[in-house]
C-alpha cells in the first residue's frame, strides 16, 4: 500500500478539498436529511428525466424550500445532477450507494447515532487522553461498560457497525481456524456471540467459552439463550484492564476479533501476556483485525482512519485501528510470535495465527 507517499492535486484541487473539509459537519447532516426525509428515493424514481423541487416538495409534504436548499447542497457533494433547461434534479452513483449500499448506511448511522455530537469534544479527547465525547451517550468510563445500556437507536446502529464490519470476514476466517480442529476455544470480547454461533454450526464438536465484560456477556446470552448449540457455549465474566483479571484455562485456541482495537499499546501488550500464559506450546491464538496499513483501496483506509478517532473521542481515549507493524510489536513484547499471516478476508480483515515460539 503506498497511497499516501505523494502529493499530487493541483493547488487548485487541494484548495477545494479543503473546503469540502471545512464545511464536512454540514455536507454530512445535508446527505442525512436527503436520505431519511426521503428526498433522494423521491428523485430516484424519475430516473434520467429528474424531478423538480416543487413536484418533490408536494409528494413528500415538505416546503419546496426546504428541498431546494437540500437538493441544491446535494449538487455540489456530488449526490445530484441538475438539468438547467427544465430546472429538474436527478440522482448519481453516489447518491445510489448513500441509498442503497449497506456499508455507507453502517457508517452514516454510526456516525451520527455515536459519534457526531460527541466529537464538539475531540480536542479535549487528545489533550486528556480520555474518551470526553463519550459524555453525550453516557456516564461510564468506557463505551463497552456502557454498551448494553445504550439508548435502542444508538446500541443498533453500534452493532450494526460492528456486524457488518466483522460478519464477511468471520465466515472467510472459519476454514483458516478450524484446519488447525480446536476442541476448546476461547473468543475472548466475544460480544453478542455471533462469532461463537458460527463456531459451533461449523464444527459440532468444539466447545466455546465466550469471555467479555459482564454486560456483554448478559446481551450473548440472551442472544443465544435459544440456540440449539447452548450445551456447547460457556461464560466467562473478566475486564481485561484489570491486571487483576486472569483468562481461564484449558482452552486450545484463542480467538480475539476486532478486540485488540478497544485498548492502547500498553494494554494489549498486557492482555497478550495473560493470554500467553494459558496457551500451551501448540495451542493457537488467532487475532482477526482490520489494520488500515493492509488495505487495497484507499476507501477502506481512509475508513479505518477515521474510525480510530471514534475509539480516541468516545469509546475508550487511548486505542485505534492499529498499522499492522503496532500490532506485531505488541506480540512480540508479549512473547508470541505470528506463524500464519493472511490478508484480505471480508471486507479488509487481516489474520494472525499466534503462537509461542519453540
Amino acid at each position: 500500500m503506498n497511497f499516501y507517499q505523494t502529493d499530487s492535486l493541483s493547488a487548485l484541487q487541494a484548495k477545494f478539498e479543503a473546503q469540502k473539509i471545512a464545511f464536512g459537519p454540514i455536507a454530512f447532516q445535508a446527505t442525512l436529511a436527503l436520505r431519511d426525509l426521503g428526498v433522494l428515493a423521491a428523485i430516484e424514481k424519475h430516473g434520467k428525466s429528474g424531478v423538480a423541487a416543487a413536484d418533490i416538495a408536494a409528494e413528500l409534504g415538505l416546503s419546496e424550500y426546504g428541498v431546494k436548499v437540500l437538493a441544491e447542497a446535494g449538487l455540489g457533494m456530488g449526490l445530484l445532477l441538475w438539468n438547467e433547461e427544465v430546472r429538474t434534479f436527478s440522482t448519481t452513483k453516489v447518491a445510489y450507494f448513500v441509498l442503497h449500499d449497506p456499508m455507507t448506511r453502517a457508517n452514516m448511522d454510526f456516525v451520527q447515532d455515536i459519534n457526531y455530537r460527541g466529537f464538539l469534544h475531540l480536542q479535549e479527547a487528545i489533550t486528556s487522553g480520555r474518551p470526553a465525547g463519550l459524555q453525550t451517550l453516557g456516564n461510564w468510563p468506557t463505551l463497552y461498560e456502557g454498551l448494553a445500556h445504550l439508548e435502542p437507536k444508538a446500541q443498533k446502529s453500534w452493532l450494526t457497525f460492528d456486524h457488518f464490519h466483522s460478519d464477511a470476514a468471520f465466515s472467510a476466517a472459519l476454514r483458516h481456524v478450524f484446519r488447525h480442529k480446536p476442541r476448546q476455544l476461547l473468543d475472548v470480547g466475544g460480544n453478542t456471540g455471533r462469532w461463537t454461533l458460527q463456531c459451533l454450526a461449523y464444527d459440532s464438536a468444539v466447545q466455546v467459552t465466550i469471555a467479555d465484560l459482564p454486560g456483554q456477556l448478559a446481551m450473548a446470552k440472551a442472544n443465544l439463550a435459544a440456540s440449539e448449540h447452548a450445551d456447547r457455549i460457556g461464560y466467562y465474566a473478566v475486564n481485561l484492564l484489570d491486571q487483576a483479571d486472569a483468562l481461564p484455562t484449558q482452552h486450545d485456541a484463542i480467538w480475539m476479533s476486532q478486540f485488540l482495537d478497544c485498548f492502547s499499546e500498553s494494554e494489549i501488550v498486557t492482555i497478550l501476556q495473560r493470554a500467553a500464559s494459558v496457551m500451551g506450546p501448540q495451542d493457537n491464538l488467532f487475532i482477526l483485525e482490520a489494520f488500515w496499513d493492509r488495505q487495497q483501496y484507499p476507501a477502506a483506509a481512509y475508513c479505518l482512519q477515521q474510525t480510530s478517532l471514534y475509539f480516541t473521542c468516545i469509546a475508550n481515549g487511548n486505542s485505534q485501528m492499529y498499522h499492522s507493524g503496532n500490532m506485531k510489536e505488541c506480540l512480540a513484547k508479549a512473547g508470541l510470535v505470528v506463524v500464519e499471516d493472511i490478508d484480505s478476508l471480508g471486507i479488509s480483515h487481516t489474520l494472525f495465527r499466534c503462537q509461542k515460539p519453540a
